[in-house]
Parts: structure tokens; sequence; C-alpha cells
């Protein structure tokens, strides 16, 4: 009896053992499924390549001077700078401008054009930047914080379009946070198109004046709208005060902080096509590039769609050009390092339908 009990206790045991082991297998099956899915998982193909890989660059603003192209980009370095929501880690210290004589032409780099040990009142972050010729001159707008870590927007000069640039002693007056775009109208008139908010610290700015407490705007709460001032025909200083521009949805009503997917976060943009005036931007913590359009340089503008669908890479930030009659976007991803921090400019172009509205782009196949 003692010995038949034994061997039904030794039965139960291997039993046991046996659907654990069948358990175990199947666990084990589950946790390696996802990685072979992985492994077989497509790998997303970019539509165009890095226009320059021997330094990384961001944010690029193009323009055509003299019959040939010229990108005003970041200049993105590994620092070692922690990461975090306010754009730390994006701690640019100099700008190299870029060109070439055609797209898919050789790209010229033209070493550092302006280094922040140059700008007599900069603090430390070189941000993404934008030019303009007027004056027989070409005028560099930057952002950089000051020697109290708050943004503004300073201005250097060249008499070539590359560089190199001098800054002014003093940033133009009444200019904060970041991402300068100046735009040319038909009629000669110059105004200038600015803001970003977290790291940006536009949320920080209410009626022009600087609120270092103020904090980000909750979902239900009015979304912060972007900043535009004309400029003064000396090009360095506004000719009027920094007004709000207004971004609204097709009902005519602003945006909330909720609508982070079409509300305002950085990277203005600002052209004309066929008479209307297209302002576009980033959503930043959604990564589009939206537009809107008006009737006039001041808006209101009204939410019309996606220009360029999220890149790789956690920002998003362009620009709209015309090149012999064809029109182009420029923008950046990570393709090259993959970080966040460490980015590639690159071009595509860019086409309208009949209607004047623009045709998305996804920057991969």
């Amino acid at each position: 009896m003692q010995k038949m009990k034994r061997q039904l206790a030794f039965i139960g045991i291997a039993l046991t053992a046996a659907l654990l082991s069948s358990c175990n297998s199947s666990e084990q099956k589950e946790k390696e499924e996802p990685k072979q899915e992985a492994q077989t998982e497509k790998k997303k193909e970019p539509i165009s390549q890095p226009l320059v890989s021997h330094i990384y660059t961001a944010d690029p603003s193009a323009h055509v001077f003299n019959g040939r192209i010229y990108i005003y980009p970041s200049h993105d370095t590994a620092t070692g700078t922690p990461e975090d929501d306010l754009g730390s880690h994006f701690n640019m210290m100099d700008y190299h401008i870029l060109s070439m004589d055609s797209v898919g032409g050789k790209v010229t780099d033209h070493g550092v054009a302006l280094h922040i040990k140059d700008v007599p009142w900069a603090g430390r972050q070189m941000w993404a930047p934008d030019a303009a010729f007027a004056n027989n001159t070409y005028y560099l707008y930057f952002p950089v914080k000051n020697k109290k870590d708050v943004f503004q927007i300073g201005v250097a000069t060249s008499d070539k379009p590359e560089g190199p640039f001098k800054a002014e002693k003093e940033p133009i007056k009444g200019s904060y946070s970041i991402d300068p775009s100046v735009f040319k109208d038909d009629d000669g008139s110059f105004y200038m198109y600015f803001g970003g908010i977290w790291g940006g610290q536009l949320q920080r700015w209410n009626n022009n004046k600087y609120d270092d407490s103020a904090k980000n705007r909750k979902p239900e709460e009015m979304a912060v709208q972007p900043r535009m001032a004309k400029l003064s025909k000396d090009m360095k200083s506004f000719a009027e005060p920094v007004k709000e521009i207004q971004i609204v949805g097709k009902d005519g009503k602003p945006f909330t902080e909720k609508d982070n997917d079409k509300r305002f976060f950085e990277a203005s943009w600002m052209h004309k096509y066929k008479g209307k005036y297209y302002f576009s931007y980033s959503t930043g913590d959604t990564h589009f590039i939206n537009y809107a359009t008006g009737d006039n340089p001041y808006g209101p503008f009204t939410y019309q769609g996606v220009v360029l669908d999220p890149v790789d890479g956690w920002t998003n930030h362009h620009s709209i050009v015309e090149i012999n009659g064809k029109w182009y976007i420029f923008y950046h991803d990570v393709q090259l390092s993959g970080k966040t921090h460490l980015r590639n400019v690159k071009v595509t172009e860019l086409k309208y339908n009949a209607d004047g509205s623009i045709q998305a782009i996804n920057a991969y196949k």
C-alpha cells in the first residue's frame, strides 16, 4: 500500500512538472514572438536624404539669394546636457550656413557664421535662426537666452549671405521667445513671426510682459498664440508693439490647449501663394507641421490642415520656399543619429491642389 502511494505521489509530481514546463514554454514563446515580429517589421524608408552628414543640422530656414539657395539651420552638437521638457539638451553654440545651386545639387558648408561667444548679451542655447536681405545687407535673426536665462531675439549683419555675421550689442528691443521667421511682403514690408511654448518660454509672456511663474496652459484653457511685429526699415528693430496672431478653426473659434494636434507650439513660417498668406507651424508634442491661411499678414488665420506628418525624432521644424517655379519644404529628422537632439536637414517638393490647399506630405515611403 505504501509503495502504491509513493508511485501515485511520484506520478502527481511528474504531471505538475510537465504542466509547469508547458506553461513556461508558452510564456517564453509569447515573450519571443514580439521580438520576431520586430525583426521582420519593415524599416521606414525616407523620401529624401540628409543634405549634409558631416555635422548635425536642424530647423532649416531656406531662401534664394542671388539665384542660389541658402539654408540657415540650427547646429546640433552632442553636449551631454541631460534631456528634459524644456529642451536643455538642445545646447547649440553657433550657426553654419549651407548653400547649393539647385535642389539635389552639391551642398557647401560655409563654416561658422556666428558663434555665441561673439554675441555680447548672450548666455546659452542658440536656437532656430532665419535670414533676410534688405538695404544691401544680409540680416541673421537668432534666438538665444540672455544672461538671465530668458530667450530674446538678436540680429547680426553681413555683406554676404553666408556670413560671417556681426551681432548687434543688444537684442531687438521688445523681442522675446524663440524661432524668428522673417517674411517679405509684395510691397517690400518685412514682418517677423516668432514664439514657442514650453522651453521656448512663450507661455510666460502676457501683454508683452514676462512672468517667470507662469505655467503651461491647462487642457481646457485657450492655447498660447504666436507673436508677430512689422520690422523697421533698419531691419534691427520693431516698427510697432508685438501683437498676438489669432489661429482659429473653421468655426472661427481659437483652439484650446487640448487641441494639441492643431494649436500652435513653435516654428512659425509665413509664405504667400496666389495672393493668400499661409502661416505654417509645428504642433510640438503631437509633431505635425500644420498650416492656416489669411488675407493679410496680421491674420486672423484659419486652420486648413497638415503640411507634414510627424518625422522620426521629437521635434518638427520647417520652411517653405519657391525655387524656379516649384515649391519645396525644408525640414529635419533624425535619420543619421536616431537621437532627438542630433538632427539632419532635408528637402522635398511641396504641391498644392487646384483650390490652393496643400497636399500633406509623409516623409517616409
